[in-house]
């Protein structure tokens, strides 16, 4: 079952008409969610992340909007799956509503949920294989728009495929400058020594719920330092340790690049850090 603007549908039920504008423009975003037990993690940061970027995007924003009410919208989903009591992958998309071409008639907006099951109730470490490689046929722009996140993802889903053709778990994109910035599904950490080093926003890359959280604990922490700076594609070889972040994974280490093995030392230590943080919501 999928809830389309508050109505309960079956997920084979017909819902867009061929002037989606989704689907013509990639004119949409989505918020993808962890919910655990009767918990949305992150969901304030998820909610005023969705805000923000329909204001960039010139959406016009519901007067039912409100934190409470897609909370409520999403748990009612959840429900009418029989999932409520356990762990659920949650995606919120909101997209224009049909009409005009590249210029859109409206800036109305609909929404739609979806949910599945996972396995796992909260954040945990694969130490199994996962290695990377860079992704160099296409570039990030170095632009606000690259940090939404818009079901306009092309470029991911060319890397995704170049990744699937070659045997590797994963790819990291570059930007304009050849700078790295993130992987194909989430936002990338180096760690050197004590100092642990992330790309900035004005990169390109995506504004990420868990890579905000992150930072913090990380700049909190006494025993790391923070550092927010470009990366180098000369500098992957060179630290010891890389993990990409997002909000369904949480911490997921890289085990190889190239001719380069890193150990998941520090990512295994701040993944206990980021439950704790999920479940008191602070």
């Amino acid at each position: 079952m999928v809830n389309s603007n508050g109505e309960i549908l079956a997920d084979d039920e017909a819902i867009f008409t061929y002037n989606n504008r989704g689907f013509k423009y990639g004119d949409a975003l989505f918020e993808t969610i962890r919910y655990v037990n009767g918990t949305l993690f992150f969901w304030e940061d998820h909610y005023f992340r969705l805000m923000a970027s329909m204001r960039i995007l010139r959406m016009e924003i519901p007067m039912e909007f409100t934190l409470e009410y897609l909370e409520e919208q999403i748990k009612k989903t959840i429900t009418a799956n029989g999932l409520e009591n356990g762990a659920v992958r949650i995606r919120l998309s909101v997209y224009r509503n049909e009409g005009g071409l590249y210029t859109p008639s409206t800036n109305n907006v609909s929404y739609l949920i979806e949910v599945s099951s996972m396995k796992s109730p909260f954040f945990t470490i694969d130490n199994g294989t996962y290695e990377v490689e860079l992704f160099k046929d296409f570039y990030v722009n170095k632009d606000m728009l690259s940090n939404l996140k818009t079901t306009n993802k092309l470029l991911h889903v060319v890397a995704g495929v170049y990744a699937q053709e070659n045997g590797y778990a994963n790819c990291l994109l570059v930007n304009t400058d050849k700078k790295v910035v993130e992987a194909i599904n989430g936002n990338l950490f180096l760690v050197q020594g004590n100092e642990v080093k992330t790309p900035p926003l004005s990169d390109g890359c995506l504004d990420g719920i868990i890579r905000k959280n992150l930072m913090k604990l990380i700049a909190a922490s006494e025993e790391f330092d923070l550092v927010e700076a470009s990366i180098s594609p000369f500098e992957l070889q060179k630290v010891d340790e890389l993990f990409i972040t997002n909000s369904i994974i949480g911490i997921q280490p890289i085990s190889k690049y190239r001719k380069k093995e890193y150990n998941g030392t520090v990512a295994k230590s701040l993944v206990g850090k980021l439950n704790a943080k999920a479940r008191i919501g602070v």
